[in-house]
């Protein structure tokens, strides 16, 4: 049986579009490949894909046409949506437990825990607010590999 990871939207938007630490989400996601990994995230990842990439071209950072194409090429990503039975209540108990303005973000917190998979976030706040509790959610900027600590030190230019 193939192992599980699952991933918030802004993992897959920072491997694809330049942003900071964008080569860690690279090098993540090319291990993920390596080794097989199954990525799954909650329906609500593609719409979060959707209004992030908007949103980078509302703020000029992203063109219109990269949009799109950036769009085709995140939908083609081998991302599982997911959408367990009693997925929504278990997001909105976990929003409440964590004391979370919004349930968005529990979604995946929700789906890692039914799943017994580990969640990836690049969402220092919401990792911060959990990590204690829940030991098996990770933060993308504490993600080290040897050769990525070597090329983050490089020019962030290209992406």
């Amino acid at each position: 049986m193939k192992s599980l990871v699952c991933a918030d939207a802004n993992i897959a938007i920072k491997r694809l579009v330049h942003e900071p630490d964008s080569v860690l989400a690279r090098a993540l996601w090319a291990e993920w490949e390596a080794q097989q990994t199954v990525v799954i995230a909650p329906t609500l990842w593609a719409y979060e894909v959707t209004s992030v990439l908007h949103k980078l071209v509302h703020q000029g950072r992203l063109s219109p046409q990269l949009e799109q194409t950036t769009l085709t090429t995140a939908y083609r990503l081998p991302v599982s949506l997911r959408r367990p039975t009693r997925l929504h209540q278990h997001a909105s108990e976990l929003a409440r437990h964590f004391d979370r303005p919004t349930a968005y973000d529990a979604h995946y917190l929700a789906l890692a825990e039914m799943a017994g998979c580990p969640f990836w976030t690049s969402d220092e706040r919401l990792f911060n607010a959990v990590h204690a509790e829940l030991p098996w959610v990770h933060w993308l900027g504490h993600y080290r590999k040897p050769e990525v600590l070597h090329e983050r030190q490089g020019d962030y230019r290209a992406g």
